[in-house]
């Protein structure tokens, strides 16, 4: 397969291009909510993002996406959603889009008739706003699930703490993966539940990320559930899981690409202008030879990432390998985009008056989602045999 955009994802790209840019610019959505003051006198939006602008994201059909025809949505694939990923993370955007419209979506395609006739009508109209409930630690390791749900007359009783749940104070449900049997290392034994922000027991204690964004600890405190919230199959989920960690780290990764191709623009357009000694110091052969390798690495991350997305729309075998290869390259070409950013703009990189630091600030972020490089190259070995 090409890896590039057909006819149709070009015009999809352009109109993502310009509604992002008008609508999703910095300063108009990430500062404008970092900043906002609330009544409490507290500084920043308890949501970390606008829900005018996710209604505005509903009108433009993005947040049905992913969603099948028969559901209401567009059907199209994640090259598609990728395409509206790489323009929220050129603009730095503060959008639930990735853990509802691409995560949370992609496990609800798996859902029973009735769960997706309850939760999608709301995701589509961009009424609704979706977590994922996956990490109960530092660091992204899904392989161990210790939150237990046992079973309690025809349903399920949820207990345990999931931390760093993107947008789980402000979700209308939580996917959550829980175990109902064997031990906290197994493959089997995990079940996916769709938790009602209004279920009794569940707590939240909000934590700002390093952009802005909100996340939270949630705790589940004999959280009861009836049958109907299974996801799939009772611990047949962690198939499922592997679905959703897919989606999200091939999206996490083309936002990423946005973040640096985004990083880079900015870069190379302050070169253009910035003059030391009389003369632009984008005439320096130094920083033009630093300019043509992040060009390149960039652009060798965007290819990566579009042949995930192909491989895992087409259901491909290795997709869930290329989904580590593109997440663990991707950190490194958008790690290198925003510090030689920052580097370039010199002293006033350092300052929040550039928008370059907020670059730096996401990329580290994303980075951190779903696996860091190192977890993913480990993978990448693993998947490959060694």
């Amino acid at each position: 397969m090409p890896l590039y955009y057909d006819d149709d994802q070009v015009m999809l790209a352009d109109t993502a291009r310009q509604f992002m840019a008008e609508e999703g610019a910095i300063a108009k959505q990430l500062r404008h909510w970092r900043d906002h003051v609330n009544q409490d006198g507290s500084v920043g939006c308890k949501d970390g993002f606008g829900h005018d602008l996710w209604k505005q994201f509903a009108e433009m059909g993005f947040t049905g996406m992913l969603v099948a025809e028969a559901d209401g949505g567009l059907g199209m694939g994640h090259v598609e959603a990728g395409i509206v990923l790489e323009e929220i993370g050129r603009n730095l955007t503060p959008s639930p889009f990735l853990n509802s419209a691409v995560i949370a979506a992609t496990a609800l395609a798996q859902a029973s008739d009735d769960l997706r006739g309850r939760y999608l009508p709301g995701l589509i109209s961009g009424d609704s706003v979706f977590a994922v409930a996956v990490d109960e630690g530092a660091k992204h390791r899904p392989e161990r699930i210790a939150c237990t749900a046992e079973k309690s007359g025809n349903g399920f009783r949820l207990s345990g703490t999931k931390n760093f749940v993107v947008h789980g104070a402000s979700a209308d449900m939580i996917v959550v993966a829980a175990r109902t049997s064997g031990a906290d290392n197994d493959a089997d034994g995990i079940t996916l539940f769709a938790v009602p922000k209004d279920a009794a027991g569940i707590s939240h204690d909000a934590v700002r990320l390093v952009d802005s964004s909100v996340a939270a600890h949630t705790r589940f405190d004999n959280v009861e559930l009836d049958g109907d919230a299974v996801i799939g199959e009772v611990d047949g989920g962690r198939e499922v899981l592997k679905k959703m960690l897919m989606a999200g780290r091939v999206g996490a990764a083309a936002e990423g690409v946005g973040v640096a191709r985004g990083a880079m623009d900015m870069t190379v357009d302050y070169l253009k202008q910035r003059k030391q000694f009389g003369q632009l110091i984008g005439e320096f052969q130094a920083l033009q030879h630093r300019a043509a390798h992040l060009y390149s690495e960039v652009e060798i991350a965007r290819a990566v990432v579009i042949k995930a997305q192909q491989l895992l729309d087409a259901g491909a075998d290795n997709a869930d390998l290329m989904a580590s290869v593109a997440k663990a390259k991707v950190a490194k070409a958008a790690g290198l985009a925003v510090k030689e950013g920052v580097q370039m703009h010199g002293g006033i990189g350092m300052t929040d008056e550039y928008d370059i630091g907020l670059y730096m600030k996401r990329d580290r972020a994303l980075q951190e989602f779903l696996g860091d490089a190192y977890y993913h190259a480990n993978r990448v070995a693993e998947l490959s045999g060694y």
